[in-house]
């Protein structure tokens, strides 16, 4: 049997339905035993729902230090935990931030050079750059997670470099032009295509039932969550 990869899927009902079970996997990967798990629920909620509408309600969109601290806590608590770069980003000053992200937001829709404008500040590089311009224009950023660079083919071993984002990117617009083609809806972002890679990933990974009773979207047999693939051992990535 193949392995189902979501990324390789064209059916937007399928996509969509994976994005309607977004939260029931934060709140299942939430609920896992550890201190670092149980601040994923509101750190998340806090990050796709509060902050994008802070930064909206700016005249020039930037974020404040305490959000971009706030940002690099969900950004750990999502995925590999590192402290020092907590207290790396805190080192920064908050005119520099304020200064740096609202220079970063108006070079868009130039991504590159937007994402080399944020790397200028302590403990920022791309991964974080894009977790910015992702809360603040969904519509032309992609958070860089773990779960949606490693989701499509060619892009691992994953590398935190600009360049490497450049790829990751230009293959999520591609797959997001694509839906919304498709999708009657046409409401598809690049942010909320990495939101279903992240979840079906880490559905796959807690061993969640939630998507056993989905076809393969490769086109191959249903197989559960539960299949030999996904008891293999995981290879390790390099963090952040």
């Amino acid at each position: 049997m193949s392995i189902p990869t979501l990324f390789a899927c064209e059916d937007p009902g399928q996509w969509r339905r994976v994005y309607e079970k977004y939260w029931e996997v934060v709140e299942a990967k939430s609920a896992l035993k550890g201190k670092k798990s149980g601040k994923l629920l509101p750190l998340e909620k806090w990050y796709q729902e509060e902050l994008p509408t802070l930064i909206a309600s700016r005249s020039d969109k930037y974020v404040t230090l305490s959000e971009l601290v706030k940002l690099m806590e969900w950004k750990l608590t999502r995925g590999k935990f590192r402290p020092r770069l907590q207290q790396m980003v805190a080192s920064n000053g908050e005119a520099t931030v304020e200064e740096c992200s609202r220079r970063a937001f108006g070079l868009l829709p130039d991504v590159r050079a937007a994402i080399t404008q944020l790397s200028a500040l302590k403990a920022v590089g791309p991964a974080t750059a894009s977790a910015v311009l992702a809360a603040g224009s969904p519509e032309q950023a992609a958070f860089m997670s773990d779960e949606g660079v490693g989701s499509i083919p060619g892009l691992t071993p994953i590398q935190y470099t600009a360049k490497h984002y450049d790829l990751y990117l230009s293959r999520m617009v591609e797959r997001t032009e694509k839906l919304n083609k498709v999708d009657g809806e046409q409401d598809w972002t690049p942010h909320r295509t990495e939101l279903c890679l992240w979840a079906w990933a880490v559905a796959r990974q807690l061993q969640l039932p939630l998507f056993e009773d989905e076809a393969d979207v490769d086109g191959g047999e249903r197989e559960s969550l539960e299949s030999e693939a996904d008891k293999r051992p995981a290879k390790k990535r390099k963090t952040k």
